[in-house]
């Protein structure tokens, strides 16, 4: 039987984090697997920012921040679902984890300028920038064969920045074609790519083990104490023998079964990478791990495009459903929410229940815009030119454009009347889209109100369904600060050990921030590496 100090199920940020973590605490042998063909996860699709309050780079900015402050922003969105010694732990590790990283490995940050909280206005949230950050440009060709092994974002492209992409603030994909060109000839990547990338050579430069096509299908547990991991490998079974196991597989988004019977409402469309099947939670709970927070998501409006090989991909929108021009409606016609809401909290808004006919009010729901819309702005590279997309629904006039998608031609038009006239004294009376600086810098670049507030009065005009979608679910074995996984009477179980969107997360249902997804996998990843390391090392 193999042999390794440490092993870590999943390759991910949270995984990577601690396999390199581990390391640099003192384990001598560590082994990352991975079932798919290739690493990265989900994390390597995605915008690659971690959401650290009181990080040294604001420090150094001379950006006001502090412990109290976060405490006190994270607890205002907790609604009693968040563990103080969770937070605690991540507010006081997340700036240290930080520098040790950029001490002790490839793996640097910057502030992403300018970016506030999701929710700026609460008490200790942040409104002019700093929490969040993300990686420099890192060149892949320093990976080796693995540079083509890492998985990458059907939404944008791989040599892109942030504040670059429409994930952060960019109109469509808004580097200059030269500096594209530039970055793609030397093989330069941004965002969740540069996470990744960064994370890998860490770990290739420590002599790190790490395989692809092994899915953990069983802890090896022998007379109550954990022996290691049994996989299932092209090859057949191999188990693997270790002190100690990190699991950081990633959330069961993918496993219908299990999201029927946890998550809190309809989840449609898991924007994250398909081999997110529960596997780490499953093998979690047949070793007796007590569970939390499982009804629960990081949750993302998506549209359904076609892709240029005419395959049906899920496409976040984020900025598009903020930008002047455009509202949501639902059957009725109506609009339900402030469009520009974090993602994650509009999410919120597919789950509310009619009491009286027992159906979900805003499932479907269409993003209504003009045509004056696609050529400012553009949805999902289609600019208005050429022939329109199957995924997108056009008309002439309003009330067709509502027979064909099927919701009340009356209640839309009423609906788009009453947006321009709100629109024309820029007050939106009905749900205050604008108000929030969150509103406003996501929004088409003025700051200001007109930012996201306009008329929708320039046939035709178009309709494309949006639908309750999810980076991942955050639900998953219960830890204590340590990232130990706890039992159903709240003891550790030696040995095991989980971290990001497997774990049950410390964010409760509440997204603080740009990259409040990774920030945990970053902490409680090094958090496990580094206490399974020590433990090793007492020994």
């Amino acid at each position: 039987m193999d042999h390794f100090d440490i092993v870590v199920l999943g390759s991910g940020a949270a995984a990577l984090a601690a396999a390199v973590s581990a390391s640099g605490h003192g384990a001598k042998t560590i082994g990352v697997f991975e079932k798919a063909t290739v690493i990265g996860g989900t994390s390597a699709m995605s915008g690659g920012m971690i959401w650290i309050p009181g990080n040294h780079h604001m420090e150094n900015q001379h950006l006001i921040d502090s412990r109290e402050m976060a405490l006190e922003y994270l607890g205002s969105l907790s609604h009693g679902r968040m563990r103080t010694d969770l937070l605690e732990a991540y507010v006081d590790v997340g700036p240290a984890m930080v520098k040790w990283f950029e001490t002790n490995s490839e793996v640097v940050f910057e502030i992403v300028e300018n970016f506030p909280d999701y929710h700026p206005e609460n008490p200790g949230g942040n409104q002019t920038g700093g929490r969040s950050l993300e990686c420099p440009l890192f060149p892949f060709d320093e990976l080796g064969e693995w540079a083509d092994r890492i998985s990458q974002s059907r939404q944008m492209s791989p040599f892109l920045l942030m504040n670059e992409t429409t994930l952060g603030r960019g109109p469509l994909d808004s580097a200059p074609k030269e500096v594209i060109k530039f970055r793609s000839e030397k093989n330069l990547r941004g965002c969740g790519q540069a996470l990744i990338g960064r994370l890998v050579k860490s770990c290739l430069d420590r002599q790190i083990v790490i395989e692809t096509e092994h899915q953990a299908d069983e802890l090896i547990i022998e007379q109550n104490n954990l022996r290691g991991v049994r996989f299932n490998t092209p090859l057949g079974t191999r188990d693997v023998e270790a002190q100690s196991v990190i699991i950081a597989t990633g959330g069961f988004e993918w496993n219908k079964s299990l999201v029927n019977n946890f998550v809190r409402g309809p989840l449609q469309r898991p924007v994250s990478i398909e081999t997110n099947t529960g596997d780490g939670l499953k093998m979690a709970m047949r070793a007796g791990a007590a569970l939390g927070n499982m009804q629960e998501a990081w949750w993302v409006p998506v549209i359904d495009i076609t892709n240029d090989e005419g395959a049906t991909i899920p496409w976040m929108v984020n900025r598009e459903r903020v930008n002047p021009r455009c509202i949501m409606v639902n059957k009725s016609g109506k609009r339900f929410a402030n469009e520009a809401s974090n993602y994650n909290a509009f999410g919120a808004a597919f789950h509310q229940l009619d009491p009286g006919s027992f159906e979900y009010q805003n499932i479907p729901a269409w993003m209504i815009f003009d045509q004056e819309y696609l050529v400012r702005y553009g949805l999902c590279r289609f600019r208005g030119e050429g022939q329109i997309p199957g995924w997108l629904t056009s008309a002439g006039t309003l009330g067709e454009l509502a027979d064909l998608i099927g919701c009340d031609g009356l209640g839309l038009e009423e609906t788009v009347e009453r947006w321009n006239a709100q629109t024309a004294d820029l007050d939106d009376g009905d749900f205050h889209r604008g108000k929030s600086i969150n509103d406003t810098h996501w929004g088409d670049g003025t700051k200001t109100l007109a930012a996201t507030l306009g008329p929708i009065d320039k046939p035709p005009y178009y309709a494309v369904e949006v639908r309750p979608g999810a980076l991942g679910t955050k639900g998953g074995p219960q830890t204590n600060a340590n990232a130990q996984v706890l039992d159903v009477d709240g003891e550790a179980i030696r040995g095991l050990y989980a971290a990001g969107n497997v774990m049950a997360s410390s964010m409760g249902m509440a997204y603080g921030g740009a990259g409040g997804t990774l920030g945990p996998c970053m902490v409680f990843g090094f958090i496990a590496g580094r206490h399974s390391a020590e433990e090793l090392v007492q020994k």
